[in-house]
């Protein structure tokens, strides 16, 4: 009986096991986009972050304007809001040691912010700046189109040269049409979306209108 009762005891000893560990609730960030040339990532006091330790974090992203979208990246990470919608987002990332980027893609000079993350390597020399000038190529959503530069500022006109064009077509009745010396591109009607065009613009006047209606929906630039 005393071995019976021995074994008994072990047996429900074993039964007993310790309560399992509960997971740490991810720490809470809030990053930002716009309305203006702003991008910011925040903890939840409400403090700028530009340093943080490895582990999980749950970011809330709210991209508030459609000039603009937030794209954070790095060793792991690669997450990003649309580039022409304001929309919100949420994110569970894990940071490592390394550097990371959030940048708004339109803008990349102006809107731009780093990340340290715990203790990476040194730094290395940053990257020449982009060379190739943007402009910005607006079709909708209503029976608008424009042409603007990158800082969203009405043009007169342009210097002759390569730009980077990216076309927004934000409308289903109309499309982009951009004709000019040695230039002939457009997007395609009923779709809607953005793309870039890396072009080489010629003196002369460059003239951007909707093939549904080229004599409403119309306007130029003179390359100089």
């Amino acid at each position: 009986m005393r071995v019976r009762g021995i074994i008994g005891l072990v047996l429900v000893s074993a039964l007993v096991v310790a309560p399992a560990a509960i997971p740490a609730a991810a720490t809470q960030l809030r990053g930002t986009s716009g309305p203006g040339f702003s991008i910011t990532l925040q903890n939840e006091a409400g403090t700028l972050v530009s340093r943080l330790d490895p582990g999980t974090y749950d970011i809330a992203v709210r991209d508030l304007s459609a000039e603009h979208n937030f794209h954070l990246y790095g060793p792991g990470v690669e997450e990003m809001t649309s580039v022409d919608a304001i929309e919100d987002k949420n994110w569970t990332v894990t940071f490592r040691d390394g550097r990371y980027t959030y940048v708004c893609d339109l803008h990349p000079s102006q809107m731009v912010r780093e990340l340290v993350v715990g203790n990476p390597p040194a730094a290395q020399p940053p990257k020449p700046a982009p060379t190739t000038p943007r402009l910005l190529a607006t079709v909708g959503p209503n029976a608008t189109i424009s042409v603007k530069s990158a800082a969203g500022k009405t043009l007169a006109g342009v210097k002759a040269g390569t730009y980077s064009i990216v076309v927004r077509d934000r409308s289903k009745a109309h499309n982009f049409h951009l004709v000019g010396t040695g230039v002939n591109r457009k997007s395609a009607v009923a779709t809607v979306g953005t793309r870039t065009w890396k072009l080489k613009l010629s003196k002369g006047v460059l003239r951007f209108y909707s093939d549904k209606a080229p004599k409403t929906v119309k306007g130029s630039l003179r390359v100089t």
